[in-house]
């Protein structure tokens, strides 16, 4: 996937001291001049501002609280069944804090790694929570049913992240050295998100319905069509050869029901790995972030509906 540059949340590599000339004939003063390699446990320098570094900042974000959510939201389903918490975590107001409180752990860790100060930690965090205590008034006086106090607190927390965004669009990056187990990790981000995805399935085994391997080939046009990648020669007719096939294995399955359709959905997610493998080392029509997201999605479902089948009864 092609590394977007961002504003003051990517490390500024501390340039190497210089080293001092040399007396040695045959250098000369600009060989004597030149920078040791840097470290490679530090990152690379942002270049100045720009409307879409400050987008992909808003996009790192958001996918940071997802992955909070999905890694926070089954420990809490778990204390609420050990604690018997569920009564009091099933309240709006309350789900409410918790949801912001799994969105603002994704997001203060993700903005640590990209080395931004606390205090710009210290207002995102704000924009989760803030928006939740001021609808929680007309929520408590009756304005408002549970539904809206969560879908206006979404919504108002778009525009408050963007402010704290803009706010600190020029804030001095700073030097950060981390550990190469750290780095490779953040470096395979797309299969932690994957694997985050499918931790709900995991717990509870089943088999998902016929119908959503057709989000399998679409996914691919959609973003093809948003990119402008499908002009090469034969990548249109070849998603739409992708799309076909899907299409024909979903509703073989939905004709054939049972225990036969649940294999013909396994099969068709696994499949559908391998056209994501392709499309990984090929770098044509998505990118390679979100070809490795996907593959490793459709292996674990895969995976999890296979044990969902064999630990059936027929």
């Amino acid at each position: 996937m092609e590394k977007t540059p961002m504003y003051a949340d990517t490390a500024t590599a501390v340039p190497p001291p210089v080293p001092p000339t040399t007396d040695q004939p045959g250098l000369s003063d600009a060989a004597s001049l030149d920078p040791a390699p840097p470290d490679p446990a530090l990152m690379d320098a942002a270049p100045t501002g720009g409307r879409r570094r400050m987008l992909w900042h808003l996009g790192e974000m958001a996918l940071a609280m997802v992955a909070g959510m999905l890694l926070l939201g089954p420990l809490w389903d778990a204390a609420s069944a050990v604690w018997g918490l569920a009564g009091s975590l099933g309240r709006p107001e309350v789900a409410a804090l918790v949801m912001a409180t799994n969105m603002t752990v994704g997001m203060t860790v993700w903005m640590r790694y990209r080395a931004h100060g606390w205090p710009a930690v210290g207002e995102m965090a704000a924009a989760m929570y803030v928006p939740f205590l001021l609808l929680l008034v007309p929520f408590r006086a009756g304005l408002l049913d549970g539904d809206a106090l969560l879908l206006g607190g979404h919504l108002l927390m778009i525009p408050a992240m963007v402010l704290v965004a803009v706010r600190h669009r020029h804030e001095t990056p700073r030097p950060v050295r981390r550990y190469p187990a750290v780095v490779a990790l953040a470096r395979r981000w797309p299969t932690g998100l994957a694997l985050l995805m499918t931790v709900d399935m995991w717990v509870e085994p089943g088999v998902l319905s016929p119908w959503t391997m057709l989000v399998l080939p679409g996914g691919y046009l959609v973003i093809g069509v948003v990119r402008r990648t499908l002009r090469g020669p034969g990548v249109l007719a070849t998603q739409l050869a992708g799309l076909v096939g899907w299409v024909a294995l979903t509703l073989v399955a939905v004709a054939a029901g049972g225990r036969t359709a649940a294999w013909l959905v396994a099969f068709g997610w696994l499949a559908h790995a391998g056209w994501d493998l392709l499309h990984h080392r090929t770098g044509r029509v998505v990118p390679r972030g979100y070809a490795e997201c996907c593959g490793v999605l459709d292996v674990a479902l895969a995976g999890i509906m296979i044990l969902a089948i064999l630990t059936t009864d027929a």
